[in-house]
């Protein structure tokens, strides 16, 4: 297989008309990497997917896959392939004849086309499926055809746009893992478009948040996650809730952990403490999530483990306190 490749995107943008949906944007990802490109419908994440691919032309910056500027390049000649959220296999074809599709078209012999393509199903755990239509698999299995006719073409950048959305909870969950399988034993740059945060904490070793065309903090995903810069990666990350910092003696916003509070009363050892009232609860079976209504915040909410809430549980309607640590308050930019 392919060594990824590096892609790197220098003020890249992209319009629509008047519309813009990429907004000079920079970012380098680095080669054999997983990266996901998350964010709410309309953030730009998928603009600058298709940008990559070739399927979208640049407005204005430059993209560089390796060495090279591939602004004006085909698809074809980008060392790049592009699996589709719909997967769209040809319903006529067999699994075999579906993942050698892209040789037949560049004239590789059939034997030896056949037997690439039975060496892809076999790396996805299909070969023994290879005479099958798409129509006798099921979703995942699709989706692992779809995963083999875009990797036989040996590229150094594999583009996957939002390819788990389709499943049920249960099988997003295998297919994760076996996305992750798979790029560790390919070794090649995954670039992989989803608005799942679960996802993109799962899989990707480059987490880029996007909002509004631009992108609001790239990196671990654990670093995402305990340092969010903005309100907004605190937020559409979770397990955050966003202070207002006058409600507790500070300036500017600041986050605090959901699973960092604390509830109880006037004896609560922590140094900052603030009331509300419970206005939903739900339990999640290792943890208890509720929602409460405190001045200073939006939305805020606490996890406590299953047996600490159960230990002095509350309802809905409740007056309660909740404390937590100064360490656990982390400064966000505006």
């Amino acid at each position: 297989m392919t060594a990824g490749s590096t892609v790197e995107l220098v003020k890249l943008r992209k319009a629509y008309g008047t519309t813009v949906a990429v907004d000079g944007i920079d970012l380098r990802i680095a080669a054999g990497s997983y990266c996901c490109l998350l964010g709410p419908s309309g953030c730009g994440k998928t603009s600058t997917l298709r940008m990559i691919a070739g399927h979208e032309d640049i407005t204005d910056g430059d993209l560089l896959i390796g060495d090279s500027v591939v602004n004006d390049d085909p698809p074809a000649k980008r060392g790049t392939a592009m699996m589709f959220q719909s997967y769209a296999l040809f319903p006529h074809l067999d699994c075999t004849d579906n993942v050698a599709f892209s040789l037949k078209m560049k004239g590789v012999a059939k034997d030896e086309r056949r037997r690439r393509a039975q060496a892809m199903l076999e790396l996805v755990d299909m070969g023994k499926y290879a005479a099958r239509l798409p129509a006798q698999l099921s979703g995942g299995q699709q989706q692992r055809v779809a995963l083999a006719r875009a990797l036989i073409t040996q590229p150094g950048v594999l583009l996957l746009d939002e390819p788990l959305s389709a499943l049920d909870p249960f099988l997003r969950v295998r297919m994760r893992e076996e996305l992750k399988r798979l790029h560790r034993d390919i070794g090649i740059t995954f670039i992989h478009v989803t608005h799942s945060q679960t996802e993109a904490m799962a899989l990707a070793d480059l987490a880029v948040v996007m909002n509004q065309g631009r992108i609001e903090q790239a990196g671990p995903p654990r670093e995402l996650f305990n340092r969010p810069r903005t309100a907004f990666v605190a937020r559409f990350i979770g397990g955050h809730n966003v202070i207002d910092g006058s409600v507790i003696g500070g300036n500017g916003d600041c986050a605090v952990r959901t699973d960092r509070i604390l509830l109880g009363d006037a004896e609560l050892p922590t140094e900052i403490q603030v009331e509300g009232t419970v206005r939903a609860l739900e339990y999640h079976g290792a943890s208890v999530h509720l929602s409460l209504d405190v001045a200073g915040a939006d939305e805020f909410a606490v996890v406590l483990d299953e047996a600490r809430y159960f230990d002095a549980p509350v309802a809905v309607g409740d007056r309660v306190r909740a404390g937590w640590s100064q360490r656990d308050i982390h400064p966000l930019a505006s």
